[in-house]
């Protein structure tokens, strides 16, 4: 797999450990950084992952999605782990991009909505029920065909960062999930849409 992360690459440490522990079998070839001065950086390096930097802020048209392309080369998925930056999947690599969202898409998606004020906003809007979402990525924000969700309760008394903290946790175990069923054939992109092998 290639990861594409932008901040302090908790979902790519989840990962890792999960492949370490044997319960992910997979490998993780190439992690690539949209930021030099993220966390995720060094975190990834010191786990012994190959890990370059494409920095968006320094690249020009094409450039960023040239490079981010070049890097994941030939990777049998990629997996997006709060990667902020638009890339533009090759023709080549449609179906086998993933992300995951820490709400319940279609809500609460889209540029800008990440981190903190993803949680902010599903309190905002008074839901009672959050959770996260895995799911095929196009070459839009947060859309795409939905792979699996796993929901948590809002409580009464949450604050973004415990709402936060619920929510990770299950992302922690959808992820490595949906990898496991991409890999083994259960869900696959057709036709723009998912579907599920019959059981």
């Amino acid at each position: 797999m290639a990861v594409l992360i932008s901040g302090g690459g908790r979902t790519l440490l989840n990962l890792h450990e999960c492949i370490v522990k044997g319960s992910l079998r997979a490998r993780i070839e190439t992690v690539i950084c949209s930021r030099g001065d993220a966390a995720g950086v060094q975190r990834a390096r010191d786990a012994g992952l190959n890990t370059v930097v494409v920095e968006r802020r320094k690249l020009e048209g094409h450039s960023f999605q040239d490079q981010v392309s070049r890097h994941v080369g030939d990777a049998d998925f990629v997996c997006m782990g709060g990667f902020l930056s638009l890339w533009r999947i090759p023709a080549a690599l449609a179906g086998r991009v993933i992300n995951i969202h820490p709400a319940l898409l279609p809500d609460f998606g889209g540029k800008g909505m990440y981190g903190r004020r993803v949680h902010e906003a599903v309190l905002r809007a008074g839901r009672v029920v959050s959770g996260c979402t895995v799911h095929f990525c196009d070459n839009e924000y947060d859309h795409g065909p939905i792979v699996l969700q796993r929901q948590v309760p809002v409580k009464p008394d949450d604050t973004p960062d415990t709402l936060a903290a619920r929510v990770f946790a299950e992302e922690c175990l959808a992820y490595p999930e949906a990898i496991r069923m991409l890999a083994a054939g259960e869900v696959r992109l057709e036709n723009g849409e998912a579907v599920f092998a019959k059981a």
